[in-house]
């Protein structure tokens, strides 16, 4: 049998194909593109929409920079700081500074009143009182600062109520063969003993010399006096300013 030949494609097929091919990759170049173009396209909308947000914004600042001649840009702002940009944080800023510069002012001067109160007495004078069987020292001020404490002859007065440290020294010269003071606070006619100091005297009476030193702490109220008193009338007390003495102040 003879075999019938097959007729191959003609020609034109394969150009058709080819045409195919590019027209499918131009188009699908082209959707690529506008995909491309239309985010881009986006992303430059909502920017547009955000700087409008920010100039309306801005827009009443602008307008009262114009008559005052603040330079007041929206995209620059021109230098204005935020307290500008923002004026209500620098209200509130404002207010803010003002308080706490008057509460410093308050505790300095708290601190200045209260803690700068003190008083260093000298000795004057004594006073015996026999039917009490009490000599009691008159003061006079060494040094001094603030007024919380007034002194008047022998008794302090307290003006500013707190925490005190008190200290007393007296140097006796007597033949008594012990010695010692009490300081005593007085306020509203009752009376409390707040330190006492008791010494031995030595048994040579021909310089029959001691020293007694007390020191404490203690709330004094506004008002109530001090006095440091010998329970010895009569006696004998060396009166200068670095043997004897008698010292208040704030802690």
């Amino acid at each position: 049998m003879m075999s019938i030949p097959q007729n191959p494609p003609p020609a034109s097929v394969g150009k058709v194909n080819v045409e195919l091919l590019k027209s499918f990759i131009l188009y699908t170049v082209a959707s690529t593109c506008v995909g491309v173009m239309y985010i881009q396209w986006t992303h430059i909308w909502m920017l547009r929409a955000e700087m409008a947000e920010i100039s309306q914004r801005f827009r009443p600042l602008e307008t009262a920079g114009k008559g005052s001649g603040i330079c007041c840009d929206a995209a620059a702002c021109c230098g204005v700081s935020r307290y500008h940009r923002f004026p209500e944080r620098q209200t509130r800023g404002h207010g803010r500074d003002t308080r706490d510069v008057q509460e410093q002012k308050k505790r300095r001067h708290r601190r200045q009143t209260e803690q700068h109160t003190f008083l260093h007495l000298v000795p004057v004078s004594s006073q015996s009182y026999n039917n009490h069987d009490t000599t009691v020292l008159s003061w006079a001020l060494g040094q001094s600062r603030g007024e919380g404490l007034q002194l008047s002859g022998d008794t302090v007065t307290v003006v500013t109520e707190g925490t005190y440290f008190i200290y007393s020294q007296v140097l006796y010269k007597d033949t008594t063969w012990v010695m010692g003071h009490v300081i005593t606070k007085s306020l509203r006619g009752a009376e409390t003993k707040l330190m006492k100091c008791l010494k031995s005297m030595p048994r040579n009476t021909s310089q029959p010399l001691n020293t007694c030193y007390t020191a404490g702490v203690h709330f004094l109220e506004s008002g109530s006096t001090l006095q440091l008193s010998v329970p010895r009338k009569s006696a004998e007390i060396i009166l200068t300013a670095h043997a004897t003495f008698m010292g208040i102040f704030n802690i």
